[in-house]
């Protein structure tokens, strides 16, 4: 491989473009081609320089590609995985990594089998503010982890459903689409989740998805976190707009994640770390610590990421099991939802099943989505 990494792109919408430009701020990392079927985003492609391809195969077989990104509407992803994973070629693919678990799980198998780098694209993992949160807790800053509050709301308008009506079709909701960051980062920040409860609210849009859904998340440690989603409520408490990752969210000076430990607690993304004064005791006052941070851009840093690790100088971050199992936990939530049960998850981690917590393995009738 040449020091600079060339990667085709698969899907030249929003995300597709900001990974483009994410490219430009690394020397070591350049998009070359792209596969685009839509005029408007040929043109666009063509006009940054980039070889246009109408099909997937045209970059399998384009002889300058050491990696191809996936960013194209999440029901296309598991396939399109699969064919470059069939081709040998490495896949940094946009999360969700699919629709279903069931689906996912073969597509990972494969990719571990025949050796090829499969990474899903949970970018948030790659920003500095988690990095620092993350070093906090593992620190023991705040004691065990005991309890979380997540928030993910936002309103979306209907001009965003219009331009891509994808968007309205199962599997595209606010649950797979945008609380499967959220998800991957408490699992990040706290272990693995082994059960959940949750309640969810149809689209009163008319969409196939959900509009609102709150759940309560079990983890390893025994650690519980709620955690609330919508993209029809008005608010400041995302990470889009209180992390400013991402430009084009006006940033406030809120936080969307407030974790409390045995000694003290941590409100993310503005890294504000409370402790009491002297002894642990709610009758003493509380000092705040204000940790500073870089704020680099995560796609950029996930992009050099991808660079060392096809230069197998570093195993993937967030591959395509860690992926796996995020959307393992987003299944449960949506099970838990329709069914009003307590869903176990499945983790691989050698432990008892919860009292009274039955094991509910989401298939695609289950959750609506035709067979394959």
């Amino acid at each position: 491989m040449s020091e600079t990494t060339r990667l085709g792109l698969l899907g030249f919408g929003l995300v597709g473009r900001r990974h483009v430009a994410a490219a430009d701020e690394l020397a070591a990392v350049s998009f070359v081609a792209v596969v685009e079927t839509d005029p408007e985003g040929r043109a666009a492609a063509a006009a940054l320089g980039l070889r246009c391809y109408d099909q997937l195969d045209g970059l399998l077989n384009d002889g300058e590609i050491d990696g191809i990104v996936i960013a194209t509407p999440t029901l296309l992803h598991i396939e399109q995985t699969r064919q470059c994973i069939e081709a040998g070629m490495p896949v940094l693919v946009e999360k969700p990594i699919g629709v279903t678990a069931q689906e996912a799980e073969t597509t990972v198998a494969l990719a571990e089998a025949q050796g090829v780098p499969l990474l899903v694209g949970h970018h948030r993992r790659h920003n500095v503010i988690v990095r620092e949160a993350k070093a906090i807790l593992s620190g023991g800053a705040i004691g065990e982890v005991r309890s979380v509050t997540a928030q993910c709301l936002f309103y979306k308008p209907d001009t965003y459903f219009d331009i891509a009506p994808w968007r309205t079709k199962f599997g595209a909701g606010p649950i797979s689409v945008n609380l499967i960051h959220d998800v991957d980062l408490l699992r990040h920040f706290c272990g693995e989740i082994v059960a959940v409860q949750a309640m969810t609210v149809p689209s009163r849009r008319g969409f196939e998805n959900e509009e609102l859904a709150s759940a309560v998340l079990r983890f390893s440690s025994d650690a519980l976190a709620t955690v609330t989603v919508s993209d029809s409520a008005v608010s400041p408490w995302s990470w889009e707009s209180t992390a400013a990752e991402n430009p084009v969210y006006d940033p406030t000076d809120q936080s969307c994640y407030a974790i409390a430990g045995t000694q003290g607690a941590l409100s993310v993304p503005d890294l504000r770390l409370w402790r009491h004064q002297g002894a642990v005791d709610w009758w003493n006052p509380f000092t705040v610590e204000k940790r500073p941070h870089d704020g680099a851009d995560s796609l950029v840093n996930q992009l050099q990421h991808f660079h060392r690790v096809l230069r197998e100088d570093e195993a993937p971050l967030v591959s395509g099991r860690e992926g796996l199992q995020a959307l393992r936990v987003i299944e449960a939530i949506q099970q838990a939802g329709c069914s009003g049960q307590t869903v176990t998850v499945e983790t691989g981690i050698s432990r008892a099943p919860l009292p009274g917590t039955p094991v509910v393995t989401p298939t695609a009738s289950s959750l609506g989505v035709a067979g394959q």
